[in-house]
């Protein structure tokens, strides 16, 4: 039994220390929880619904398995991390409910599938959404743009197939005053999030958490060209969409990403030039686009574009310049042909191997690469009856 005292007990932290078996209900005899650590442990079965904290929950990193549809107390807390545990199956549309007390939500690394519930679109309050490493599939949920208050957004490592929604321009990611009393319940529930930003997973927590901001889709199977109104997200610090199936251009406007440190473009199906306007990302300190179909000069090494190496750009065939090894000079060393010759010079040439590559970036590509020479069908006939009569 909980003492009378112990009812009214502020913090109860018993993270990392290895406890098994269950979580026991008389924690729902709390009267006055503010903040409960249980992270770290091997604690597993269901999450009690008796659970119940005014400012933190963190369970993270436990053997829990599943999450009853019917919790709705878990929906009013304001910090829930659920991170790397065992959860299966849809994730309870009642988690959603209440929509004003939610800030942030952590359920990374868990077994959840189905779509990501349209219903996240109503957490108001939402700052921080953790939701990579799980099994959704589906669309990305255009209610996401309702998120007005959101500063961080990680659905990386998932199954999500489609285009990138076009009003992600209307997510603030930071640009807004903050929540009045988020700072105050950072501050009392001292909690922190880990978010991988320039290859390295970093631990952010109280000032520094309130200003980061990023958006991570990468290893997924998002589809279509990235969306020219990204450039919008001028606060944002991280931007990542790598491991996609992206196409078309760089877009321009991501000049407009005045604050952005990282950039990663890479293994996607991008083509055309990169723009060289970017060159003026004075913050910019990682950008990789490799392994993707662009082409023609990469921006000159000047202000954060000196500091790249080869590694960002490798994978593409067609790009050349410094800090590349490939010249975009083309030199003609083969000797002149007779003039005699020069008719079967012109003959039509037809691919040994198949290719595919979107209509969007043929002509760039045709224009920079390929120095064929192709005729009308009247002028190829006559230069055929010309050659034959000369070999005749």
């Amino acid at each position: 039994m909980v003492s009378p005292a112990g009812r009214y007990l502020g913090i109860l932290d018993i993270s990392n220390n290895g406890f098994p078996g269950l979580i026991s209900k008389w924690l729902g005899n709390m009267q006055i929880l503010w903040s409960l650590d249980m992270s770290n442990n091997f604690f597993e079965s269901q999450i009690p619904c008796e659970m119940h904290a005014y400012i933190l929950i963190d369970l993270s990193h436990n053997w829990l398995s599943r999450l009853s549809p019917s919790c709705a107390d878990l929906s009013i807390i304001p910090h829930l991390f659920l991170q790397g545990n065992r959860l299966t199956g849809l994730v309870p549309k009642v988690t959603f409910s209440v929509s004003f007390h939610v800030v942030t939500l952590d359920i990374r690394d868990n077994l959840f599938s189905g779509r990501i519930p349209y219903e996240v679109g109503e957490l108001s309050n939402l700052r921080i959404l953790l939701l990579s490493g799980n099994n959704f599939s589906g669309t990305v949920p255009k209610q996401l743009y309702w998120l007005k208050n959101l500063e961080i957004m990680d659905l990386s490592k998932n199954y999500l197939s489609g285009t990138i929604p076009h009003c992600f321009c209307d997510i603030t990611f930071g640009k807004l005053d903050a929540i009045d009393d988020f700072d105050e319940q950072n501050a009392a529930a001292d909690f922190g999030i880990v978010f991988v930003m320039k290859y390295r997973s970093y631990f952010y927590k109280g000032g520094i958490l309130d200003i980061m901001s990023g958006l991570d889709l990468s290893f997924n199977k998002l589809t279509g060209e990235i969306p020219l109104k990204l450039g919008q997200l001028s606060p944002i610090l991280a931007l990542n969409l790598s491991y996609n199936q992206l196409t078309g251009f760089v877009p321009t406007t991501f000049s407009n990403l005045t604050q952005l440190e990282s950039l990663d473009l890479s293994h996607n199906n991008l083509c055309g030039e990169i723009p060289s306007i970017l060159i003026g990302l004075h913050f910019l300190e990682v950008f990789n686009v490799a392994c993707n179909n662009l082409s023609r000069k990469v921006p000159d090494m000047k202000g954060q574009f000196g500091t790249f190496q080869n590694s960002s750009y490798k994978g593409n065939a067609f790009l050349c310049g410094p800090p590349l090894e490939k010249s975009c000079t083309r030199v003609d060393s083969s000797p002149p042909l007779p003039r005699k010759s020069l008719t079967t010079r012109r003959r039509l040439v037809t691919p040994t191997k198949p290719f595919a590559i979107t209509s969007a970036c043929f002509l760039t590509l045709a224009q920079s690469s390929f120095p064929f020479t192709f005729l009308p069908l009247s002028e190829y006939l006559a230069s055929l009856t010309t050659l034959s009569n000369a070999n005749g």
